[in-house]
């Protein structure tokens, strides 16, 4: 999906369609009232947004496992597999699942433990909970009303922000943020705040702040000309990442959040960066979904999240699981 551009400004579309923003608040509200969610034998950590498209979830569901795993807890990922046909429960393997059967989220979270997505986040945590995992941190589930989470994270993207502060279809809130905020114990921005996150909360939840940095290996890339090109909720974050790392942004190419390529799409790439005297460079999350044959004409970028401060999230981790 491809955010329509009133989304950040709040104008007579945002205005216009305001009205039907209320109806979609009031549905969820009910659906959230009348559920009956399923409370797992182990802890549940949530980790989620409050717009629609991504935010860094991904990165900031891995740096709460590995905070797990440092308590010698096993840990596993819960995800929907958004963008995958598998209904699941299935426990991912990359080596012989792609992204097209179960999303690219889930093909990076398994590379750090086990992950089983389920369309059902319910009957997710009781596969989990039979695969002996004594922890699950479950990615994208703010929003979901089926599991009882022992804590919830706010993930949020500070270039981004709220947009325009509207509820779907008038903005990019899945639901107001005072509903949000209510349900979560702290907020993560990532990035620098030039949107008013900060500003938006009003203290209502404790910010936490961190950024995406890249991993080793990647200084190879200093100095270099680099056309990227990401299918990502906001692909100039990655540009920006390129340029802070030294890299030479000559182009950057955006499409829709989760975008599949065909062969012949990353041809025309690595043609147009080839025409630029640059490297055609992607992202982790989008590398998985580019066609096998083609994974070689394409560099990978990987970046991981890191916290200003970790201590807030290390005492928040602790007081869910007890050590």
């Amino acid at each position: 999906m491809k955010a329509p551009a009133f989304w950040s400004v709040d104008g007579s579309a945002a205005r216009w369609l305001s009205p039907l923003s209320t109806l979609w608040t009031a549905a969820g509200r009910m659906r959230r009232s009348a559920a009956k969610p399923y409370r797992s034998a182990v802890p549940v950590i949530c980790i989620g947004n409050a717009v629609a498209g991504g935010s860094g979830k991904t990165p900031v569901a891995l740096a709460i496992a590995a905070e797990i795993k440092e308590r010698g807890l096993r840990v596993g990922f819960l995800s929907r597999g958004y963008g995958g046909y598998e209904r699941g429960p299935l426990r991912v393997d990359p080596a012989t699942h792609d992204a097209a059967a179960v999303g690219d989220e889930p093909l990076l979270l398994a590379r750090s433990g086990i992950t089983v997505i389920a369309r059902d986040r319910d009957v997710g945590a009781r596969y989990l909970e039979a695969q002996g995992v004594e922890a699950i941190v479950m990615d994208d589930g703010l929003q979901n009303t089926s599991i009882v989470p022992s804590g919830s994270l706010l993930v949020v993207d500070g270039g981004a922000g709220f947009g325009n502060g509207r509820v779907m279809p008038a903005g990019p809130l899945r639901e107001p943020l005072a509903d949000a905020l209510a349900r979560v114990d702290l907020v993560a921005m990532i990035g620098a705040d030039r949107t008013g996150v900060i500003e938006a909360i009003g203290g209502a939840r404790p910010v936490v702040r961190a950024h995406l940095e890249p991993m080793p290996g990647t200084e190879r890339f200093a100095g270099k000309k680099v056309l990227a090109f990401a299918g990502i909720g906001r692909p100039a974050k990655f540009a920006e990442t390129l340029a802070e790392a030294g890299a030479e942004v000559v182009d950057l190419v955006g499409f829709p959040d989760h975008h599949r390529w065909d062969a012949v799409e990353v041809m025309e790439l690595v043609e147009r960066a080839s025409t630029l005297g640059a490297m055609a460079v992607t992202t982790e999350k989008d590398a998985v979904r580019l066609p096998a044959e083609a994974r070689a004409m394409v560099e990978v970028f990987p970046v991981a999240l890191v916290w200003r401060d970790p201590s807030p999230i290390t005492a928040w981790v602790r007081s869910i699981l007890g050590r």
